[in-house]
């Protein structure tokens, strides 16, 4: 799944700069946090950051862990590691290129048809094309480890030679 904002939408609200002191109370006490009812407001929102790792859980993960289902996330900006988005494509050049109107009936139609033609052989391509780019990915990192890694120079590494040592 990638990272589009709609796949990570939080179960539940963290504190934030913009909620009132009272209600971030709430929040720590609801967890069970203890907190000294003096504290600034600052303070307690230093008092989240300690605690609000354990409920950054997201909507879809707990969904289809329920489900007995793991959500693996793709990299970032990584599109194309994505077969859906290969087929989105297909599905929308064909819809583009079949409507000649802008009546929504129409565009449905379309829709409909363009998804309908989508195969299974299209799937296989699109999965087969997703591999071979993560393949290339692995490979440039592979590269990066093993060709310019070791010509990377720390400054200030105390293995190095220096003016001193000679």
């Amino acid at each position: 799944m990638d990272n589009a904002f709609y796949h990570s939408r939080k179960c539940e609200l963290t504190p934030q700069q913009s909620w009132r002191k009272a209600r971030i109370q709430e929040w720590l006490r609801d967890k069970g946090a203890p907190y000294d009812e003096t504290s600034l407001k600052t303070e307690l929102l230093q008092l989240v950051k300690l605690h609000a790792h354990k409920y950054k859980k997201l909507a879809v993960d707990e969904l289809a862990l329920s489900h007995r289902i793991t959500v693996l996330r793709l990299p970032p900006y990584h599109c194309e590691l994505n077969p859906i988005e290969l087929i989105l494509a297909q599905v929308k050049g064909e819809v583009a290129g079949g409507n000649r109107s802008v009546k929504l009936a129409d565009v449905q139609r379309h829709l409909k048809k363009a998804l309908e033609n989508v195969t299974t052989e299209d799937w296989r391509k699109c999965i087969n094309h997703a591999d071979k780019e993560e393949k290339k990915i692995w490979d440039v990192d592979n590269m990066v480890d093993e060709v310019i890694d070791p010509f990377i120079i720390n400054v200030g590494n105390s293995d190095s030679d220096s003016d001193s040592d000679r």
